[in-house]
């Protein structure tokens, strides 16, 4: 009889083993940041895309080599990155060209230049088309996401900047940095339409899950605006109130970052003069200015965790977004601090990407 106890007692240990060993392993997020992020400032994390343990204080994890580099061999200026799961690829543009890294082997795919150079990208939901800007020019190219063939360019005149892709995928939102209107893409046939006109040039932006609603920095604004995306109209105007607008150092532009909260409750505003985030309660369907928090540099970008834990400023702290404190800040391999305004979160289960992040901090909430 104890023989047969024996035996049950090892088999059912084997089968707790097997069953802990076997089940499907947990899913972990990465942070991955492109640099140079802030123009070719190389005192901001160096060249190459870091990557921080968001699941562990967002220490940093490795550094993956880049291409980009100009015709004197110095690393570009990053102008945008994206993540496709279709493809299984990170993607990195900078001001020559657009790259294409795996993320499961960290080896580049393929790099390619393109005619007028590159800006901000964005990519489908489905991960098989890239809209990218030439560099402050006329058009967008539709690349085919696996290849960086171009099937089509759209044309816009306007200064070809920054690009969001709706949820749904049947729309592109396209922002050019010389002009007030936001450029509207039915991505079935490529008609335009657009939103506007806004104070001045539009400057970053980003909508809502429901694509009902578009927020927009501008040129010489302390502040934001608000789009009706269905209308096609502005319905508010919002300044800043208790801070001086003054001289910065980037982009020319008071405001240059504004991120949603994934839950759409919040919206987060980035002021380079005042060194500061400003966050603005949007319930009930207005903006009211709540609290500010103060960064150790002129913020240029701002996004979000998928889950809307964490706001993410491109002066590198990581900031609690319900009790608005900043609970870490990047550093690098070598303990120096890190800034961008390239930063996108990716989750692995099992070495294999199964969900990405945005650049940009748009709306989640039918997500």
């Amino acid at each position: 009889m104890k023989k047969y106890l024996s035996i049950a007692a090892v088999a059912c240990v084997a089968f707790l083993s097997f069953t802990r060993f076997s089940s499907p392993p947990s899913r972990h997020r990465f942070l991955y940041v492109a640099a140079p992020g802030i123009r070719n400032y190389l005192e901001y994390g160096g060249h190459g895309l870091l990557v921080f343990d968001m699941d562990n204080q967002f220490q940093f994890v490795k550094r993956i080599a880049t291409a980009g580099l100009d015709e004197k061999g110095q690393p570009s200026n990053v102008k945008g990155v994206a993540v496709s799961l279709y493809t299984n690829c990170i993607y990195i543009s900078t001001l020559q060209a657009l790259q294409c890294l795996d993320l499961q082997t960290d080896k580049l795919v393929w790099e390619k230049k393109y005619e007028g150079g590159c800006d901000r990208m964005s990519i489908s939901p489905d991960g098989k088309t890239i809209y990218l800007p030439s560099l402050e020019g006329d058009d967008w190219k539709v690349l085919d996401a696996r290849t960086g063939e171009v099937l089509h360019k759209v044309v816009t005149r306007s200064g070809s900047h920054n690009t969001v892709y709706g949820p749904d995928g049947k729309k592109v939102y396209l922002e050019g940095l010389r002009s007030n209107y936001l450029t509207v893409v039915k991505t079935s046939d490529y008609s335009v339409t657009q939103a506007g006109p806004f104070f001045n040039h539009i400057r970053p932006f980003t909508i809502d899950s429901r694509q009902e609603r578009c927020y927009v920095n501008c040129d010489s604004l302390l502040g934001f605006e608000v789009g009706d995306l269905r209308s096609g109209k502005m319905i508010e105007h919002v300044d800043v109130q208790g801070y001086k607008q003054g001289p910065v150092k980037r982009h020319g532009c008071p405001s240059h970052g504004i991120a949603l909260s994934p839950d759409e409750q919040e919206l987060w505003l980035a002021d380079g003069f005042n060194e500061a985030v400003h966050v603005f309660s949007l319930k009930g369907g207005k903006a009211r200015q709540m609290q500010t928090i103060k960064v150790r540099e002129q913020p240029g970008w701002i996004t979000f965790s998928i889950d809307g834990k964490y706001a993410l400023p491109s002066t590198g702290e990581v900031i609690d977004a319900k009790t608005k404190a900043v609970v870490t800040a990047l550093k690098d391999e070598k303990g120096a601090p890190v800034e961008s305004e390239k930063m996108v979160e990716v989750q692995f289960e099992g070495g294999k990407p199964v969900k990405a992040g945005d650049q940009f901090g748009i709306g989640r909430v039918k997500g």
